[in-house]
């Protein structure tokens, strides 16, 4: 399937694209505004970063007790995206990263770069697009087991990604490129930089990494299912929740004990090297390199299971770019997921390699 059967409309309309929309890529604060001044300086590589990623971060809002967000009388702010959570979780644990997306000219645009800057995420490709905002979700803790999630970012500057602002030269040195279904569910000109950096990836020998990331909100699940088996068919590691994995290959076989690892032989079948399915509390189900990996989850408190799954993804990458035997880059990965959901917010609670050291310890909950 190419990226117009995936539902990728033609250039043009909101894809046009001109020499003012290409981000800098030297480092310096980029802009859209055609009279901005230039640096005068040649573009500047990142060299060999560990990760490279894209999509939409937004700000986040959220009703700090549990109750309707319409009774809330503060909203703590914070930001969010599932590229960037994991972006975050990658350079916490040692390695480098840069996200590259678009955010706008407002206070809630300045907040994520201000906040990805300061966990260590390379920006140098972000696009400032002054004629759009910065897209808003909400999380409402609507009773002390639910978490109700609503986005606002139709017509934002993160929906306006286009394959101009896709930088070819960065993907091609990087150890790994990570993908989200989301880009691809977010808008038209979006998709499209989605396919054009998969393609470039794939042409320089870059291992892609996607997470399928079902958004109900954004798409059926007729069109996610189409789109995202294309994105499994072209990536080498997919990470998938069983429904999110039913999506692409729904005819696989149920057979009691076995079934999701028949789930994950149906979709490593596709074309991904390694495939995983997260199971949320009941740990994670993997086929890795044509082994069957069980792996339980941490006991942990759950105060905030949202961004877990980038948790997840972030550890397992963290391992994968420094050549770690798949039994290693699983316990890392179940580890941050652990971490993740113990803390209110999407990335905060995030573990460094000290951290991780702690769930191997003694049960003494003081350290000292």
């Amino acid at each position: 399937m190419t990226g117009a059967e995936c539902g990728m409309p033609s250039a043009g309309g909101d894809g046009a694209v001109t020499a003012a929309d290409r981000a800098p890529t030297d480092g310096t604060p980029p802009s859209e505004d055609p009279a901005a001044p230039s640096s005068g300086r040649p573009p500047v590589p990142e060299p060999g970063l560990d990760l490279v990623t894209f999509g939409e971060t937004m700000a986040r809002l959220e009703n700090p007790v549990v109750g309707p967000m319409r009774h809330a009388r503060t909203l703590d702010l914070g930001v969010g995206g599932a590229e960037s959570n994991t972006a975050i979780g990658l350079c916490r644990l040692g390695g480098t990263a840069a996200w590259f997306g678009r955010v706008g000219d407002d206070e809630f645009g300045r907040l994520i770069t201000t906040v990805l800057a300061g966990e260590g995420v390379r920006l140098g490709h972000t696009v400032v697009d002054r004629s759009a905002p910065t897209a808003l979700l909400f999380k409402e803790r609507r009773s002390g087991t639910l978490t109700r999630v609503q986005y606002y970012r139709t017509g934002s500057a993160g929906s306006r990604l286009r394959p101009s602002d896709v930088p070819h030269d960065l993907i091609r040195s990087a150890r790994v490129l990570h993908v989200s279904g989301i880009t691809a569910a977010i808008s038209g000109t979006a998709r499209q930089a989605l396919d054009d950096a998969v393609g470039t990836a794939r042409d320089a020998g870059v291992p892609v990494s996607l997470d399928l990331n079902y958004r109900q909100a954004l798409w059926t699940p007729a069109e996610a299912g189409a789109c995202l088996r294309d994105l499994a068919e072209r990536a080498d590691l997919v990470f998938a929740t069983e429904d999110e994995a039913r999506l692409v290959v729904p005819a696989a076989k149920s057979d009691g004990g076995g079934e999701l690892a028949g789930l994950a032989a149906s979709l490593a079948a596709l074309g991904p090297r390694e495939v995983l399915i997260k199971r949320g509390a009941a740990g994670v189900v993997a086929l890795c390199e044509g082994r069957l990996h069980i792996v339980p989850a941490h006991t942990v408190p759950v105060i905030d299971p949202v961004g877990a799954g980038d948790a997840f993804a972030a550890g397992y990458l963290a391992e994968f770019v420094r050549g770690r035997p798949v039994a290693e880059r699983l316990a890392t990965a179940t580890a941050a997921g652990a971490y993740a959901v113990t803390v209110r917010g999407d990335w905060e609670g995030l573990p460094s390699r000290a951290d991780l050291d702690l769930l191997k310890s003694a049960e003494d909950t003081v350290t000292r």
